[in-house]
């Protein structure tokens, strides 16, 4: 395992790699001195194309780019998914050497949760937003997401964050977090990267089987049709509409279809009630559970 472990940091030419919170703090600290601007790209892991997406963004607008991998225990309300989550440090660090990241933080359980820590999780009050949609079927999902990020922002405290919009609950629970806690962070939205098909890029799309692969851009192409029917018919009817379609295709298994406002979340009946609609959908393909929304123009 140590011999493996200095294989993967030898293959870091460029990538500055830490493990330990003091180590990495140390090094930003002189870099803070140096007056760089640092851009943050927190992840779980199993990289691909969207997450180097985000990471090129940030090395646009920054003279530094931390990358995180972590896969987060709290924000798993099923042991199973936690345990079945693509872990490949070696081709993720591959990855981020061929965008030029410039810092891989790479901490272990003990190092982000200590045993002495008095409160594993963040307490904070999200209102409504981490109680609907995602938060409805994955109860304390969110506060295990805000309780990382928090602890990652204060370890890196990088001037501007990175977020893909697939996961865009999250993204406006990120924000609230911040505005709550008056962090000095600004939160950059990006844009969801798709396969050719018009499937999200997602980790856990590698857990798909070769025909559910095949299946998958449904979801997309029902979101796509969703925005069709908009503003002419109404939320509810396309909501109706997405549902019936559903329940035709025996390939999955439909979670949750909601048209909400893009701020608040809220979930409407008429159009001119809402700023900016957005159609966030989740639905299960065989074992795997995907995630996608469309902004609604």
């Amino acid at each position: 395992m140590f011999r493996a472990k200095i294989y993967l940091w030898l293959l870091a030419e460029n990538l500055k790699i830490f493990e330990e919170i003091k180590s990495i703090r140390d090094f930003l600290k002189v870099c803070s001195a140096k007056k760089k601007s640092v851009g943050f790209v927190p992840t779980m892991g199993a990289l691909h194309e969207g997450h180097l997406a985000l990471i090129k963004k940030a090395k646009k607008e920054n003279d530094l780019v931390v990358c995180s991998i972590f896969v987060n225990p709290t924000q798993f309300n099923n042991k199973e998914d936690l345990a079945k989550y693509p872990r490949d440090l070696k081709k993720d660090i591959e990855f981020l050497e061929s965008v030029n990241c410039d810092i891989l933080f790479v901490p272990n359980e003990k190092e982000m949760y200590p045993e002495d820590e008095k409160e594993k999780l963040l307490k904070l009050d999200f209102g409504n937003l981490d109680k609907i949609m995602e938060g409805k079927f994955r109860p304390g999902h969110f506060i295990g997401v805000a309780t990382i990020v928090n602890k990652l922002f204060r370890i890196v405290e990088p001037d501007k964050a990175y977020f893909g919009e697939k996961d865009y609950q999250q993204l406006i629970i990120i924000k609230k977090m911040v505005e709550k806690l008056k962090q000095p962070i600004q939160i950059i939205p990006c844009s969801i990267k798709r396969e050719k098909d018009g499937l999200a890029m997602s980790s856990r799309n590698a857990r798909l089987t070769k025909e559910e692969r095949k299946a998958a851009p449904f979801i997309y192409m029902l979101l796509k049709e969703a925005e069709k029917f908009y503003p002419v018919l109404s939320p509810s009817k396309i909501k109706n509409l997405v549902e019936k379609r559903f329940s035709e295709n025996k390939n999955f298994i439909l979670e949750y279809f909601e048209i909400v406002d893009s701020s608040t979340l809220i979930s409407l009946n008429k159009w001119e009630k809402m700023q900016n609609p957005i159609a966030c959908i989740a639905a299960h393909l065989g074992k795997v559970r995907l995630i996608d929304n469309i902004k609604m123009q």
